[in-house]
């Protein structure tokens, strides 16, 4: 028989202390067998030091050390170059803060047997959000409307972290060669895959805003989203190339 496809999620990190135990706690306790690589940038909090006690007692649980805070995209990068050197054959990325519920991680892995990259998305039939006020909603919900008509992506979600790619998807699309940062590396990151031809899902998940800790978007953040549509949306003149994004229910 085949064995599973080797899985590992990698979570990003700045001031998570209270986060990170309860949260790997949660993934390692699923009934899929999936490793940790938590990418911490120095964290004041000691994050890093709590990291380190986990994986001092699981073998399952790495720790990438960062000097300083690096922003989010490269500590995708970091996490994604780590999780192809160790040979895993998928690779999930999720925020520290329970805002993405472990629970959506078997389906994700499930969904990757047929597509190359699965999102977890909050705005396709099933999926939503909560904690947060109407600004924010509306917020999000246009500025993912204005990247897909402006890049013509086919998902609903362009933003969405909570995300399980095949490595061969990482390894055609180079993280490093990924310009953006913060969120907007998620969303140069999916037009990416989508334009090198490889098949995107969305499946829905309920979005909670963070009960602990600081959020980490700011407006420069929503700025820089829209420099990186604008960037990508007139870098490579043509229509980007389909499979086209397939929604479940």
């Amino acid at each position: 028989m085949n064995e599973p496809p080797r899985a590992i999620v990698i979570i990003p990190t700045y001031n998570e202390a209270e986060n990170v135990p309860p949260l790997v706690e949660r993934i390692l306790s699923l009934e899929v067998n999936v490793d940790v690589l938590i990418v911490d940038d120095n964290s004041p909090d000691g994050t890093g030091d709590v990291a380190d006690a986990i994986a001092r007692e699981n073998p399952r649980v790495q720790v990438i050390h960062r000097p300083y805070k690096m922003g989010l995209g490269t500590a995708y990068t970091a996490g994604f170059m780590r999780a192809l050197d160790l040979g895993h054959d998928r690779i999930l990325t999720m925020d520290a803060d329970f805002s993405h519920n472990p629970r959506y991680i078997p389906t994700l892995l499930r969904l990757t047997d047929t597509y190359d990259l699965a999102i977890g998305s909050r705005y396709v039939p099933g999926g939503g959000v909560r904690l947060w006020g109407w600004h924010r909603r509306l917020l999000s919900r246009g500025a993912n409307l204005f990247a897909r008509t402006m890049l013509g992506l086919h998902a609903h979600d362009c933003t969405a972290g909570f995300r399980c790619y095949r490595a061969h998807v990482l390894e055609t699309v180079d993280p490093r060669s990924i310009r953006a940062d913060g969120y907007s590396y998620l969303l140069e990151m999916l037009w990416r895959v989508q334009k090198a031809g490889f098949q995107v899902v969305e499946t829905p998940i309920v979005f909670t805003d963070r009960r602990r800790g600081a959020s980490k978007i700011s407006q420069k953040e929503i700025f820089h989203a829209a420099g990186t549509v604008f960037r990508l949306a007139f870098s490579h003149p043509g229509q980007v190339s389909k499979p086209a994004s397939t929604q479940l229910d």
